[in-house]
């Protein structure tokens, strides 16, 4: 069984390589589930697939020095852009597809922590359209 260790992910945001201040990054998506369960499906629920979303989850390092996340983040907020996600920073290819599509900046975090906590922002975009699976 194939086994991988996350060490280097390329994280994208509206064009921004973040991956130097992402510590975490999770895509996730679904369908919604549509019962269309009548008399003649004899007591068993029937499901068609609905509406697909998906969320991009990044947690960062914070930086709020001139031109590091905290300044590359803020006037993204309330903005839709593109985003790019692999498993490595290596090529695009069969062993490394990127994920990509577009997510809705809808909040940033600028302080976040407690007394000796490293300094870091915790963010979930939800997807605004399709996401794509590519390995070329």
């Amino acid at each position: 069984m194939p086994k991988m260790v996350l060490l280097a992910e390329f994280v994208s945001l509206g064009g921004n390589d973040l991956s130097e201040y992402c510590r975490k990054a999770e895509l996730s998506t679904e369908v919604e589930d549509k019962d269309v369960t009548t008399y003649a499906s004899l007591g068993w629920k029937e499901l068609l697939g609905g509406l697909k979303s998906g969320e991009l989850g990044l947690e960062f390092l914070q930086d709020v020095a001139a031109t590091e996340i905290d300044s590359i983040m803020w006037p993204l907020l309330g903005t839709v852009v593109s985003f790019e996600v692999r498993l490595s920073q290596a090529a695009v290819g069969a062993s490394n597809p990127k994920y990509s599509g577009s997510v809705l900046v809808n909040g940033w975090n600028p302080i976040e922590g407690s007394v000796g906590d490293e300094a870091s922002v915790s963010v979930g975009y939800p997807t605004s359209g399709a996401v794509t699976r590519a390995t070329a």
